[in-house]
């Protein structure tokens, strides 16, 4: 009975980790585009120039604005914060549930096995609309402006080497979008796919993972503590924390699938690689690892402060509208069961409710716990 009268209750708190999730991650990429289209332009260079002498983070800074100004640093942010709404929705809303029907399911799986799991799980059902959004996002950053585009495309070292001529330039993102459906249909949008989920499930798994992690390590840190010391950690503060240096980690072991990532979805129709593997193959050959870790330092930069914000903004949106829906759960549990002695013992030693990584992890406790009773 009280499974029944709680389970529209924790639908409700599911829908809400949909909306706090993919709100964090349109903050969390509105506010660091620039940094990622400093990454973007850095591990693209040997597309659109052709050259292997590059430039390095500052003096891409300088042509950027040089040549675009501060619009060139926003070029695709459109596209990159609808991508990141979808992608933070899925994450955050579907790894819970995906994690316990794991442990569940294989109790062996349980852990951070089932954190890892869970996360690429989450991160796959978000690729179906964030990998348009970033090969649209992608292309808009390389570009720049108009003039700077056009200039790119009258260089003969480009047009003869790089293939930059090769799709026209993207006013916005439904323009983009359409230009590239009609040119190259829907495999065009979806350019990329593959070498997007090689990059992204081990990202969010690894990211998922280091974060309970270290959430562990907190909480054995806040036991050591003297009784007497009286430490409180703020939960947004404790996600700001621990969600950049999760963040960071994933981002710099997963660079060299990103950088094979972002070529394959910035060559357009060129076929400069034909395939993920080929990509591979031949940015080693070429550029050795220095090539495979090209952008690693603009894209820790991107990555610590933007899952720093996104969890930061995920916990300070359960603290103070999730605290009703919590309360009814303990209303419905307290006046369906009629409590026994043992129960009322159980009740009055349970420590409050514990908030994770997904604010609901001891609800189960409060609205199953009857079963024990009956």
């Amino acid at each position: 009975m009280t499974s029944l009268a709680s389970t529209p209750v924790l639908i409700f708190i599911l829908w809400r980790e949909f909306v706090w999730g993919g709100l964090a991650g349109a903050f969390g990429e509105g506010m660091m585009h620039p940094v990622d289209t400093v990454k973007t332009r850095i591990q693209s260079q040997a597309i659109i120039s052709g050259s292997l002498g590059q430039k390095n983070i500052l003096q891409m800074i300088r042509s950027v604005w040089a040549s675009d100004g501060i619009r060139g640093f926003y070029r695709g942010v459109a596209p990159g914060v609808v991508g990141s709404f979808a992608t933070g929705a899925t994450y955050f809303g579907v790894i819970e549930s995906t994690k316990q029907w794991i442990e569940a399911l294989n109790p062996s799986l349980s852990g951070h096995w089932a954190h890892f799991i869970a996360g690429g799980i989450g991160d796959t059902l978000g690729s179906f609309v964030y990998v348009p959004c970033e090969v649209i996002k992608q292309r808009m950053q390389v570009q720049g402006t108009r003039n700077s585009w056009s200039s790119t495309m009258l260089k003969e070292n480009s047009a003869h080497k790089s293939g930059a001529h090769i799709y026209g330039y993207y006013s916005g993102m439904l323009q983009a979008g359409h230009l590239i459906w009609k040119q190259n249909g829907l495999k065009g949008l979806y350019t990329g796919y593959w070498s997007t989920l090689a990059r992204d499930v081990p990202f969010a798994g690894l990211m998922v993972t280091f974060y309970e992690a270290l959430k562990d390590l907190s909480r054995y840190g806040k036991e050591k503590l003297p009784p007497v010391s009286n430490v409180h950690i703020n939960n947004s503060f404790e996600g700001l924390l621990l969600g950049g240096l999760a963040g960071g980690l994933s981002a710099y072991l997963t660079t060299p699938l990103d950088v094979i990532k972002t070529r394959l979805q910035v060559q357009g129709s060129s076929l400069r690689y034909n395939s993920w593997l080929d990509a591979l193959r031949t940015i080693w050959m070429a550029e050795g690892a220095n090539g495979l870790f090209k952008g690693s330092v603009p894209r820790i930069m991107w990555y610590i402060p933007a899952s720093a914000l996104t969890f930061m903004v995920v916990e300070f949106l359960r603290d103070n509208f999730n605290e009703r829906p919590v309360s009814r759960v303990r209303e419905v549990s307290s006046i369906s069961i009629e409590p026994s002695p043992k129960m009322r013992k159980h009740r009055t030693e349970a420590a409050p409710i514990s908030r994770g990584l997904f604010g609901i992890k001891e609800l189960p406790r409060f609205s199953l716990g009857s079963r024990d009773e009956s």
